[in-house]
């Protein structure tokens, strides 16, 4: 989707909303109240009524634009620049290209629209070969504090981020070499590098069942309860960057990345980690990326929390 089909397709408010409508009726739509599952349309509420006890659901209710008085189309069009490119876009590149007098709006719907990706990726485990690696990015630090802070592998001068990538191992059949092919991946802010941070992490997001590759830190020294198969090599050696090809590679461009924006926070480093993997995720989507998103943006996350 780009910025000319996006407003030959969606040339006013009605047409946005009409979209999300038809969007929200596919996808589901759950009462708040009794969970229910059947709906009314109310044209002149732009809400769906509850046809068990008649509770009210407007347009924007359960979905990332909740509580937002920005138009659906500001969302929609918001949407479109941000899956336009694999690369980071800055809210205030966003706020030029929206014509958005004030930054904060602009500000929060990005970051709102970063969380439902994190949200969406959550919802998925890794499988299979999975490698699993620790680093270090970049983060804002007071000037007037950032000279009395260490420096080395505990530096409060960085963020520290679990990076994780499910591979395949696939082999020639011509030349009898192997080689890697990857799927997904996940990061995750950490607060440490202890034993138990990792364990955490590997038993939440890495099915049990799969195939875990780490360098010889003594962060993975014992991950018996986490995992059934665990391969450690010494990182740097032939068979290290091997096994982590792809969490290395994932560090490496995660870290260009971030170089698009300015002062990130460690509040929010998450958001861009969400972002960053949500996109790599889906490398191959296309425009495709541009639906996949308003989904994403509109599922009813608050009912899988309970």
């Amino acid at each position: 989707m780009n910025i000319i089909n996006f407003i030959n397709r969606f040339p006013d408010e009605a047409s946005c909303v009409d979209f999300i409508k038809e969007q929200r009726i596919r996808q589901g739509i759950i009462c708040k109240k009794c969970t229910g599952l059947k709906h009314y349309w109310l044209e002149n509420k732009l809400s769906f009524q509850c046809a068990a006890c008649g509770f009210r659901t407007s347009i924007k209710s359960g979905t990332v634009m909740e509580s937002s008085n920005l138009p659906i189309r500001i969302w929609m069009m918001a949407i479109t620049f941000i899956t336009a490119t694999k690369k980071g876009f800055s809210a205030a590149e966003l706020q030029r290209q929206l014509g958005m007098k004030r930054y904060e709006p602009v500000f929060r719907m990005y970051h709102k629209l970063r969380a439902v990706m994190g949200k969406r990726d959550d919802r998925y485990r890794l499988e299979d070969m999975v490698e699993y690696d620790e680093a270090f990015v970049g983060k804002s630090t007071k000037a007037q504090v950032r000279s009395k802070l260490k420096r080395g592998r505990g530096t409060q001068k960085q963020s520290k981020v679990a990076v994780m990538a499910e591979s395949t191992v696939l082999e020639d059949p011509e030349s009898g070499k192997f080689a890697k092919s990857c799927r997904y991946f996940k990061m995750k802010k950490i607060n440490n590098l202890e034993a138990k941070t990792a364990q955490a992490l590997i038993k939440e997001y890495i099915d049990s069942n799969a195939v875990l590759q780490t360098d010889k830190s003594t962060t993975f020294s014992d991950l018996s309860d986490c995992i059934d198969v665990h391969v450690r090599e010494i990182s740097g050696t032939k068979e290290g960057n091997f096994n982590l090809k792809w969490v290395h590679i994932a560090i490496s461009n995660l870290k260009k990345h971030l170089q698009t924006y300015h002062m990130i926070s460690e509040r929010m480093m998450q958001n861009y980690l969400d972002e960053f993997c949500y996109k790599l995720n889906r490398r191959y989507f296309g425009q495709k990326l541009f639906d996949r998103l308003i989904i994403a943006s509109i599922y009813p996350y608050w009912y899988d929390c309970g």
